[in-house]
């Protein structure tokens, strides 16, 4: 039998479209779990399809493969994939949002399983309250409810494809003007108040067992001193305890302004996952991604590695290439005539 290499708990990222040497001993560390792929790893479908092959051959093991690819600002690849609306453009259809919005995300999954990628970071569960710019129409909608309809709705597209699902930024990003990429922002809100409004997503597509959870670079600072991503707080006694969240934990780029607070690499690192993340991300940084592969310990987690797996694709429902498909035809036509409206 041969030897399969379990997923370590760090995703990191390349540099180009194809795997320069030094980054093969990355994908061999024994703390890598996942590669999160960028526009910048990506020409066309048959490229970016070589890379993932590339990518699961160097690691002669069990490796996650990622992208953001939700749809309207945030979409890596573009060139042969099908152009999705931003997340608010679904609430606008009525009776049909729901059917549309599970359209897209069984259109996005495809897609990228075509290609080999395992997942997107998919779908964005913040409510938006109209005052912030990095989420603003990534939000499925203002409204708690409608926005848990319709992030229901794509992600049972995605899960119909063969997809896992990522929901993000625990406990909600949508109040907040600043952007953490560019600092640590604070919402100095009360628990009762996210309970009933930003949890409320969350919430449900946790009791839908949705498969993973990204927790925001966010201070709520009237609940803890910590950002949700490093507060035990949030992810143990909130996320898994209070709503029985058994799926993995993904940190958002440690590389974030948000994530600075903590001066080193490492330490970011190290607290993230005793915080309670499943797999911290390092990008955009190929030195720090180094530091952290090696400055972690080498240690197996069986539980780590059950919630990760979850994360594999399954076999795509399509049985034909895309372009012989009628099913995926049809979708694409009818997702694209939503921009047009």
């Amino acid at each position: 039998m041969t030897y399969q290499q379990p997923m370590g708990p760090v995703m990191i990222d390349l540099v180009g479209q194809s795997i320069l040497d030094h980054e093969k001993e990355k994908i061999r560390h024994p703390n890598t779990g996942g590669i999160i792929l960028f526009q910048r790893n990506f020409q066309d479908v048959k490229q970016v399809t070589q890379l993932c092959h590339d990518i699961r051959s160097i690691r002669k093991g069990n490796i996650l493969i990622g992208v953001d690819q939700e749809g309207g600002r945030v979409q890596r690849f573009q060139e042969g994939f099908t152009r999705l609306p931003p997340a608010n453009t679904y609430q606008s259809f009525g009776k049909e949002a729901e059917s549309l919005a599970t359209t897209a995300g069984w259109l996005m999954a495809t897609e990228l399983l075509q290609c080999q990628v395992d997942f997107s970071f998919a779908p964005v569960l913040d409510v938006d309250s109209g005052v912030s710019e990095i989420i603003g129409n990534r939000s499925f909608s203002q409204d708690p409810s409608q926005a848990t309809q319709l992030a229901t709705a794509f992600r049972n597209g995605m899960k119909r494809a063969g997809m896992a699902a990522v929901g993000k930024h625990f406990p909600g990003h949508g109040a907040i003007a600043a952007d953490s990429h560019l600092e640590l922002p604070v919402d100095k809100r009360h628990l009762p108040t996210l309970q009933f409004h930003d949890l409320l997503p969350f919430k449900a597509l946790i009791a839908d067992q949705i498969e993973a959870i990204m927790p925001a670079h966010i201070v709520y600072s009237e609940i803890d001193d910590q950002p949700a991503g490093f507060s035990s707080f949030w992810l143990n006694t909130i996320l898994r305890d209070q709503l029985n969240f058994n799926g993995a934990i993904f940190s958002d780029d440690l590389s974030m302004a948000g994530a600075a607070f903590s001066e080193s690499y490492p330490k970011r690192a190290q607290k993230a996952l005793n915080a309670g993340c499943d797999m911290v991300l390092v990008c955009n940084n190929p030195d720090a991604a180094s530091t952290v592969l090696d400055s972690l310990p080498l240690k197996n987690n069986t539980l780590r590695q059950h919630r990760l797996e979850k994360m594999r694709a399954t076999k795509t429902t399509l049985t034909t290439p895309l372009s012989q498909s009628e099913h995926w035809l049809f979708a694409r036509n009818q997702i694209l005539s939503l921009l047009n409206n």
